[in-house]
């Protein structure tokens, strides 16, 4: 995994920690990365990283469920659910419905592994190949732990477009997983891109993958408007965990290699 060709974001250091949170992390879990290594603690990380989120998205059931019940952002599942069905046309129906497959169990694990292969080959790296698998993972964990401690119930069918889905609504998968997927692809890309606006580029497209998932989702009356913004949050929440690993592995390698070549 050669680090210095992922170490820098166009002029920024990903090695180099300008708050005070960071540091600390940093010193933290340097004892661990000296133990272990630097690529047996990334994974590590990501490994308890995924635990803590699944679990964390769990235990939010209660204060989900308690916003759903509310006058809150719940308010915008009817009216949004409502204006999906005013916009509803056959063609229309259709399109969206092959463009949502492609987040779905079949679709997102294709073209996943695909872009990581594509990845992995022309970049001669294992960087896609551990962080593309290990983002997908924790995503999976996430939605599992959600759909089983909330069970929370999804449009009516009736208001739905075939064909209808019968998993728990919250929260939405495709959107959960098109975020994670889309946005750990993306940082790949512009870890290695040196044009400003290409990176820009890279993210906007990730952007928009992720939202119009999310939205297509709400279109054919699969999930709540709240399912969808709940696995946003989520999803963001969980990418930064997979980056700010994979920065520390960075940090600790780059100590490594200096470690090594200074005389002894």
């Amino acid at each position: 995994m050669p680090s210095h060709q992922d170490q820098y974001v166009g002029p920024r250091d990903l090695t180099r920690w300008k708050s005070p949170i960071g540091r600390l992390l940093v010193r933290c879990v340097r004892p661990l990365a000296r133990w272990i290594g630097p690529h047996w603690a990334l994974l590590l990380l990501i490994g308890i990283g995924g635990g803590v989120a699944a679990a964390l998205t769990a235990a939010s059931a209660e204060v989900y469920e308690s916003v759903v019940e509310s006058d809150g952002v719940a308010a915008l599942d009817h009216p949004a659910l409502d204006l999906a069905v005013s916009l509803r046309q056959d063609w229309l129906n259709a399109f969206i419905t092959g463009y949502t497959n492609i987040g779905g169990p079949i679709g997102m694990p294709i073209l996943a592994v695909s872009i990581m292969v594509l990845l992995a080959v022309r970049r001669r790296s294992w960087t896609p190949v551990i962080l593309l698998p290990a983002a997908a993972f924790g995503s999976l964990l996430m939605t599992v732990a959600g759909k089983d401690a909330i069970g929370r119930l999804r449009p009516p069918t009736e208001l739905a477009v075939p064909p209808y889905e019968t998993s728990p609504s919250f929260p939405s998968g495709h959107s959960l997983n098109a975020l994670v997927i889309a946005g750990i692809v993306a940082y790949l890309l512009v870890v290695r891109e040196h044009r400003k606006r290409t990176r820009a580029l890279v993210i906007t497209l990730a952007v928009l993958f992720a939202v119009t998932m999310g939205l297509s989702r709400v279109y054919l009356g699969h999930h709540w408007l709240t399912d969808v913004l709940m696995a946003w949050t989520l999803g963001v929440a969980w990418l930064a965990v997979v980056i700010t690993a994979h920065r520390l592995f960075l940090t600790f390698r780059l100590h490594r290699a200096a470690l090594h070549a200074t005389p002894s």
